[in-house]
């Protein structure tokens, strides 16, 4: 059995923070010219703000204290609406720019978002089976829906409304001291106040996104996992204790939500307040400047105006904070996949065409003939051989195990010549599906050789070496599609004939051609609409149609019963014949003409020969057999 999987402590800090957010921008790098137009037009809408309160500034002064003081005039009246209808297009011009750096915004961190489910699907694709076997499901499914989905919201939002807040802060701040010193110290003092109250609140809220995250891939991969085995559930009435389950994960995800919520909401209701006061103030101190002749009417109501440009990016940038931290958590998950250690394979041996010269000997070809052959290039001359594939493996003395210091396998040493049946029995537990995982190389053997056609398997390209093989599990899969595209599924080069031969073969074409739309029926769920066997047997035309020298199956026909293995017991022995057939029994009535049968008990072969060898030793084997054992 695997390893735990891997847990990351809840609310933990970032490894790096700036390598993330660095790490995030670079996939903006194909969008360079775009970003270039949003800076641009940020840089124009943040000045709008600024340009219409310096007119605002003018207007009042200008135009109507004079009004005030002397009157309506045709000339101050001509000055003031041209002022207005100047900072109209000011705001106007600000408006689109907004508009147009929001849309742009959000095509960037669509197609962003594009290339990292790309990126992590692909190194998804390159992960060990080990990968797969340490992290539920749901956790996975977590990275592409919930994780991207962060992303999304802090490029399409946060970047943009950043730097405009940024840019509003500075150039608010820069008119500010250019209309009054005085009331721009008092809100710098103000200014300490939301940085203290930012930092408290903000890193309370970050602790708890960080642990809503992590609690989301929780309560999907327990979801994911209750809707697979939903039968299971009912046959042994567990929706209490499974409801239980789940309402303790959800109470975890609602605690740490309320709790990030919590924080994140109240923020902006006290910055807005603190922005409150600070208005008071600065009206309170400008009104006295006014009475005291150091300031305008027009230069105090600009002030209060800069005021607002100044607290209320603060604010924004306050609030948007929380949706950066929750997109550092999603982004953290989802770079720890990408950066996983990807599938070792040192293999440099590969599987080519080949044909056989009069003189025996073995050459490449470009197109198929039904002869497959290892190419194996020597560095030393540079030279190249071949060696036909014909499907010896062999064992020596290999050592295994899932977890340091707990082996699986004990030295096992055994050989199967092209053509044999070998079969494994023995319970639960003692390495039988272990054996076939080191023949597919899912995991690599620490101690001892497996040789393929006396080549070691190390030095065979895992993609070559698994194309040479195909396996039958005991739990199929079938994809979403039709029949004919399932069983293509073995060899995806394979004609609609090779196909329905190969169904011939499984004996599965008398119940295919029985569905409603026969081979172009669609098939869902898993093939919820089939019968188990039915999926079984689609499992073993998949495996024929590839046409492998060897041949796995992994209690391929436990799931089948008595009469259809009957049915397909002739077809079965069609498709061994000529290739090495590796069988993990489930019952041993399947395996009795095995050219050698091996019983495994914890981790060693403790009998091996075939059925009638076994049967007059009257060990293990003749026990198991002899009481109608069923092994599982």
């Amino acid at each position: 059995m695997p390893g735990p999987m891997h847990k990351q402590k809840p609310g933990a800090k970032p490894q790096n923070t700036g390598k993330t957010l660095k790490r995030i921008f670079g996939y903006l790098g194909n969008f360079k010219f775009r970003f270039c137009l949003v800076l641009v037009a940020i840089v124009i809408s943040a000045s709008a703000q600024i340009v219409g309160t310096t007119l605002l500034q003018r207007i009042i002064d200008n135009a109507l204290m004079p009004m005030l003081q002397n009157g309506i005039s045709s000339t101050l009246m001509a000055s003031f609406v041209r002022m207005l209808l100047i900072m109209g297009v000011v705001y106007l011009m600000g408006a689109l720019c907004t508009y147009a750096y929001s849309r742009i915004m959000l095509v960037i961190s669509t197609k962003t978002l594009y290339r990292i489910r790309t990126d992590l699907f692909t190194k998804m694709e390159k992960l060990p089976i080990r990968y797969f076997d340490t992290h539920t499901h749901g956790e996975l499914m977590s990275r592409y829906t919930n994780d991207t989905d962060t992303i999304r919201e802090m490029l399409s939002n946060s970047v943009a409304n950043f730097i405009s807040s940024a840019l509003s802060v500075v150039s608010a701040f820069v008119m500010m001291l250019y209309y009054s010193w005085q009331l721009t110290i008092v809100v710098i003092l103000m200014l300490f106040v939301m940085i203290n109250v930012v930092k408290k609140i903000g890193g309370k809220s970050e602790l708890y996104f960080r642990k809503q995250q992590q609690a989301i891939g929780k309560v999907n991969g327990y979801i994911e996992e209750m809707i697979e085995g939903q039968k299971v559930v009912k046959v042994f009435c567990h929706e209490d204790r499974t409801k239980g389950e789940f309402h303790q994960l959800d109470e975890e995800l609602c605690d740490a939500s309320t709790s990030a919520n919590t924080f994140a909401n109240i923020l902006m209701p006290i910055m807005g307040n603190i922005s409150n006061i600070l208005y008071a103030l600065t009206t309170a101190c400008g009104g006295l400047l006014v009475l005291a002749g150091s300031l305008t009417t027009g230069t105090v109501v600009a002030f209060l105006q800069l005021t607002k440009n100044f607290s209320m990016p603060i604010t924004q940038i306050s609030q948007q904070m929380n949706t950066v931290l929750t997109a550092l958590a999603g982004a953290e998950r989802i770079f720890e996949v990408i950066d996983s250690e990807p599938e070792v394979d040192d293999g440099y041996v590969t599987l080519v065409n080949a044909q056989v010269e009069p003189d025996g000997s073995i050459t490449e070809t470009d197109h198929y003939t039904g002869v497959w052959a290892w190419k194996h290039p020597h560095s030393a001359d540079g030279s190249v051989t071949y060696t036909k594939l014909e499907g010896r493996v062999e064992f020596d003395n290999v050592v295994f195990g899932y977890e340091p210091n707990k082996t699986v396998l004990n030295g096992i040493s055994l050989y199967a010549k092209p053509g044999q049946k070998i079969a494994f029995v023995g319970s639960t537990g003692a390495g039988k599906t272990t054996i076939t995982n080191l023949i597919n190389r899912f995991y690599d053997v620490p101690d001892g050789k497996i040789r393929y056609d006396g080549i070691n398997i190390n030095k065979i390209k895992k993609a070559d070496l698994r194309r040479s093989l195909s396996m039958v599990l005991q739990d199929t899969h079938l994809f979403t599609g039709t029949v004919m595209e399932n069983i293509r599924y073995g060899n995806l080069n394979a004609t609609d004939e090779e196909c329905i031969e190969a169904a011939k073969l499984a004996n599965a074409d008398h119940f295919i051609r029985h569905l409603p739309k026969g081979y172009n029926t669609m098939l869902y769920s898993d093939g919820s609409n089939l019968s188990q066997g039915q999926r079984q047997l689609l499992a073993i035309a998949r495996a024929a149609v590839a046409n492998p020298p060897v041949l796995i199956l992994d209690e391929a026909t436990s799931s089948i019963d008595t009469h259809t293995e009957i049915l397909i017991e002739k077809g079965m022995d069609r498709l061994m014949q000529g290739r090495t057939v590796f069988v993990i029994a489930h019952r041993l009535s399947t395996v009795r003409n095995s050219n050698a049968i091996m019983v495994l008990e914890n981790g060693n072969i403790i009998e091996r020969g075939n059925h009638e060898e076994l049967i007059a030793q009257k060990g293990k084997y003749y026990q198991l057999y002899t009481g109608m054992f069923e092994l599982s």
